[in-house]
Formats: structure tokens, C-alpha cells, sequence
């Protein structure tokens, strides 16, 4: 299994940004599709972005199109959701989950991806 650790949460207000990271232990980037998902207080957890593996393909949800953007250092196995332009609703959880996966990322549910990180929290806040 691998091991997955997020960071750079924070508090941001409206219309600020924030890049998180995370550095899965183990990745390959021709073998683990990576998906970053959040969950706000009372909500299910949702995928906002994920990146297929070994296309490289990324997938984002239509709440975030425009304003997030996944990147992805190989050389220091670390992904990074660069997010801009933030709204009251982004705030929540992140999660950022890896698996191999044959198909697209966005294909797959959340109980799909094998290993998960603790969770960064965002506040978006004034």
C-alpha cells in the first residue's frame, strides 16, 4: 500500500488561493491514478480533480473547472491542486487518494482508491 500525506491547508478568504500537496510514497506515474477529493461538514465526500494514469488525463468536477489546477512533480513523487479564485464552498476536508486503475480517474468512486491521506483542512473565511 501507499503512503499518502497531504498538506498546505489553511485558512484563505474569499477569492484567495492556496496550493496543496501530496506526496505519495511509492508512485508511479505510469501505474497510479491520483484523485483529490474534499468533504465539507454534513456532505458526502466529492471528487474535485484526478489525474489517470499512465495518460496522465486530468479530470475536473464542474465546481472547480477554471479555478484549480492539478499538477504533478514525478521526481519528488508530489501532486499539487492549486487553487484560485476560492469560494465559501470549497471550504471542507482534502483528500488526496492514489490506486492503480485501468480506466479514466473520474470512472472510479472514492471507496475505489486503496490508500488515502489524513486530510488538509481549508477554511474560506473572512
Amino acid at each position: 500500500q501507499l503512503r499518502v500525506v497531504e498538506s498546505g491547508g489553511g485558512l484563505v478568504q474569499p477569492g484567495g488561493s492556496l496550493r496543496l500537496s501530496c506526496v505519495v510514497s511509492g508512485f508511479s506515474p505510469y501505474h497510479h491514478a491520483i484523485s483529490w477529493f474534499r468533504q465539507a461538514p454534513g456532505q458526502e465526500r466529492e471528487r474535485v480533480s484526478c489525474m489517470s494514469a499512465p495518460s496522465g488525463h486530468i479530470w475536473y468536477s464542474d465546481s472547480v473547472k477554471g479555478r484549480f489546477t492539478f499538477t504533478r512533480d514525478n521526481a519528488k513523487n508530489t501532486m499539487y491542486l492549486e487553487m484560485n479564485s476560492l469560494r465559501s464552498e470549497d471550504a471542507g476536508v482534502y483528500y488526496c487518494a492514489a490506486e492503480r486503475l485501468a480506466l479514466s480517474c473520474e470512472l472510479y468512486a472514492a471507496h475505489e482508491f486503496g490508500s488515502w491521506g489524513q486530510g488538509t483542512q481549508v477554511t474560506v473565511s473572512t
